[in-house]
């Protein structure tokens, strides 16, 4: 592959504008780009729990969804394009049913917090949420892939998982909330 970069800064986005894959530009506060800009959010936010020791299995299923992060971005940045697939659903969807086999039920709210490592995945999470909402604003103003909103919901539950999963692995409590708890 040849080089995709091969300059950095060219000043082109100096009048508020930006270009997408296919060529056109739209201004930087346009629904698109703000979504684009969620998404790779996102993923910076798992490269932060992958720099954590993590279980294999966790770290490869975090790596894949980097890539996965990617390709919609990529979906945002060609309209009309989609890239995400349902088999990165079925993915989502298998190791969230594997992980989630092995918890104990929730009997109590959680919050954000436990190890660094799952507080990590608990910042992930609502950056994905985030996300979620902007592809769906930009949803209402043009046509997406149909798996794009279903992929950033699962993934969001599927981070929820990994967190109680990871507070478990390093042996840390989940902090539970406490109704009415004064200060």
């Amino acid at each position: 592959m040849g080089h995709r970069l091969s300059k950095i800064a060219t000043r082109t986005g100096d009048n508020g504008t930006t270009g997408l894959a296919d060529g056109s530009r739209t201004n930087k506060d346009h629904p698109r780009i703000a979504a684009m800009g969620d998404i790779d959010e996102l993923n910076s936010s798992i490269g932060l729990i992958l720099i954590h020791p993590l279980p294999n299995d966790i770290s490869d299923l975090l790596c894949d969804i980097q890539h996965s992060m990617f390709d919609l971005g990529g979906e945002l940045s060609m309209p009309g394009q989609g890239f995400i697939t349902e088999q990165a659903l079925t993915k989502l969807d298998e190791a969230l049913e594997m992980l989630n086999a092995k918890l104990p039920p929730l009997k109590e709210f959680i919050l954000p917090g436990g190890s660094p490592a799952a507080a990590h995945c608990h910042m992930a999470r609502t950056i994905c949420r985030r996300a979620e909402r902007s592809i769906i604003t930009l949803g209402n103003q043009t046509e997406l892939s149909e798996f794009a909103v279903a992929y950033l919901n699962r993934l969001s539950d599927l981070l929820f998982v990994i967190a109680r999963t990871l507070a478990r692995v390093q042996k840390t409590n989940e902090p539970l909330w406490q109704p009415n708890r004064a200060p």
